[in-house]
């Protein structure tokens, strides 16, 4: 999918008069729990461009946070997705059957890490994958406690909120929440766990450990090389199962088509959303069937595997596959950081670049001091918006860039010089330069 546009091109000044008009009635009505940035209402978009409701035109390096991954309107996605609508729009299928969700199921379980039969639950959103996978991990081991990490993201229901400690504003006055889940640092030696907490609990308490293969809202930080390998074996010597929270890394976001992959781990549960129907509701998780055990009607939900939602997961699957779209986000994303890493050498405030395939953070830093940068980091974001570019934060003073995995390598240098310009500029605002 490519696109023949080598700017953004503003047709208004920013925000235009229609944006402004929408963001009043938005005042009125929507809910204030919801975090804005900059003032981007989308009209339209295709592939990594987006126009706004005064027709002017922006490079999206957000991807919906990674869930267009094949960037908006991708015109295989958008066939097969108009080519069910006009065969039935919903049938439940926790009551009933149909063929879309065999085929996406069958699919899930082939490009899931691992090899054997696995067995796959639907669900709406990530949060929701999360839930089921809680409550099957539960379920299996007839045990208690869940293990997951410092600066973790899950979702926002009651369950993933437990598992999520990556910022405070998330369970800030929402208490008691769930019972029996407890936070060590994430990347830190296996070994430092019984030091902590195993000197009061009990591993053999554990039903689960919960791990983003690369933290996502924490900041897009990595662990160690090896690591991953650890908490497998660590799993495994307590009969602990392990799932991968691949609700954002998922569906070739880092160049295999999950990040597991980069480790070569095999996880007991993934957790899968966003990425996996580029831009409809729809999430799973794909367990190994001796864990998904659960016996009839003790998990299920009326919308999840959803047939047009299906229908849209298929065609990823096969667009991703037949145009070689997991070895594209590998070399964009090194072309991507290759830039970034560039900018760091001849910018302070740029404490580290780090990331897998397109899913890659810049992290901000107060050159004085060493330390975290957030009002640098969100003016960039600000300014950046102004240059045409559509980028978002992560953690205390990351920023995050995800473009689809299809975006062309004119697209990825027309992004790194949009944000250049951004970053000189921001750095002026700030006194940094």
């Amino acid at each position: 999918m490519t696109n023949s546009f080598t700017h953004p091109e503003f047709k208004t000044e920013l925000p235009g008069p229609n944006v402004r008009a929408l963001l009043a009635r938005d005042h009125e009505v929507i809910s204030p729990s919801y975090t804005r940035g900059y003032p981007f209402a989308i009209d339209r978009g295709r592939g990594a461009w987006v126009w706004d409701i005064d027709d002017n035109r922006f490079l999206d390096l957000t991807a919906g946070i990674a869930v267009t991954n094949l960037g908006h309107c991708h015109p295989k996605v958008n066939a097969a997705i108009h080519e069910q609508v006009d065969k039935f729009l919903h049938m439940s299928g926790t009551d009933f059957y149909y063929r879309l969700q065999v085929e996406t199921a069958e699919a899930l379980a082939r490009i899931t890490p691992g090899d054997g039969q696995k067995l796959v639950f639907f669900t709406n959103s990530g949060t929701e994958s999360i839930e089921a996978a809680m409550k099957l991990a539960r379920r299996h081991t007839q045990r208690p406690k869940i293990m997951a990490f410092i600066g973790s993201f899950h979702g926002r229901t009651y369950g993933s909120m437990t598992l999520s400690s990556s910022k405070p504003i998330h369970r800030e006055g929402f208490g008691p929440l769930v019972e029996g889940v407890h936070h060590v640092p994430y990347g830190a030696p296996i070994e430092s766990y019984y030091d902590s907490l195993f000197r009061y609990v009990d591993p053999k308490e554990f039903a689960a450990v919960f791990v983003e293969p690369m933290q996502g809202e924490g900041g897009y930080v990595l662990p160690p090389e090896g690591w991953m390998q650890s908490l497998r074996a660590f799993c495994d010597e307590h009969g602990i199962l392990l799932v991968a929270d691949e609700v954002q890394s998922g569906m070739g976001r880092t160049g295999q088509f999950f990040a597991m992959d980069h480790y070569g781990v095999v996880p007991d549960i993934t957790c899968i959303a966003k990425g996996i129907a580029n831009g409809l509701p729809l999430g799973a998780i794909v367990a190994k069937a001796e864990v998904m055990d659960w016996p009839s009607g003790s998990h299920a939900n009326t919308f999840g595997g959803n047939p047009v939602a299906c229908a849209a997961a298929m065609a990823v699957i096969q667009t991703i596959e037949e145009e070689g779209l997991l070895q594209n986000a590998l070399n964009m994303g090194d072309r991507l950081q290759t830039g970034l890493k560039q900018l760091a050498q001849e910018h302070e405030t740029i404490k580290e670049v780090r990331g897998l395939g397109l899913m890659v953070g810049a992290e901000m830093q107060d050159p004085a001091t060493g330390g975290h940068a957030k009002k640098l980091r969100d003016h960039i974001t600000d300014v950046a918006y102004e240059e045409g570019l559509l980028i978002l934060g992560a953690g205390p003073s990351t920023i995050r860039f995800l473009p689809p995995i299809n975006v062309s390598a004119a697209e990825v240098d027309l992004s790194l010089d949009l944000f250049a310009h951004a970053l000189n500029r921001a750095e002026r605002d700030k006194g940094y330069a």
